[in-house]
């Protein structure tokens, strides 16, 4: 496998072929997070080759300071925070499915059950209403943070925000979600309402 430095090297030098296959290591990730911040498929895909052709554009003033993969969470958020602030009068739209071929659901002990994945379903609009309820910022960091792993200092430099306001983020964003979602602990019953 060809070092990731010397792609961005040779990309740099006009190596388009090289860009590609830049591309190949990051469209999955890119997509995951368009698609986390969007919960549409045709947004996060169309989001997704404006963020590489931002990328290819911006590639000289890559310097290499940060991550390829934290140089791109950047570009892709600006994205999406810029179209979601372009959207932010529109209701955001619930999480479409998507086949397991681009991204693969987690593994689930035993069957899944028709009542099971009813529930999952409405369990996972109410998730989406409340996200969709955050600042973007906040949405930004707790995306970063639990959905794609990413550590607080990669996230900062992604949002290109201080540690201290992504942990300010995440802790408001989490106590809005817990406030949100108060009712699935506090009445088992709430689960079944849409």
């Amino acid at each position: 496998m060809t070092d990731e430095k010397e792609l961005i090297h040779r990309a740099q030098s006009g190596d388009t072929a090289a860009f590609r296959a830049l591309v190949e290591r990051s469209r999955l990730h890119v997509f995951r997070l368009a698609y986390d911040m969007t919960g549409n498929r045709h947004d996060a895909e169309d989001l997704s080759q404006d963020v590489f052709v931002k990328a290819y554009r911006s590639l000289h003033a890559f310097r290499g300071d940060a991550k390829w993969s934290t140089w791109l969470y950047r570009i892709t958020m600006n994205a999406c925070l810029d179209h979601r602030g372009a959207a932010s009068r529109k209701p955001m739209n619930t999480h479409e499915p998507l086949n397991d071929e681009i991204l693969p659901s987690q593994a689930h002990a035993g069957e899944v059950t028709p009542d099971r994945a009813a529930e999952s379903r409405i369990l996972g609009r109410h998730i989406d209403a409340a996200l969709g309820r955050l600042s973007n910022r906040e949405r930004a960091v707790f995306t970063l943070r639990h959905y794609h792993d990413l550590p607080l200092k990669e996230i900062a430099s992604a949002l290109e925000i201080t540690e201290g306001s992504v942990k300010s983020y995440l802790f408001r964003a989490l106590a809005h979600l817990q406030e949100d979602l108060s009712f699935y602990r506090n009445d088992p019953g709430m689960e079944h309402a849409s």
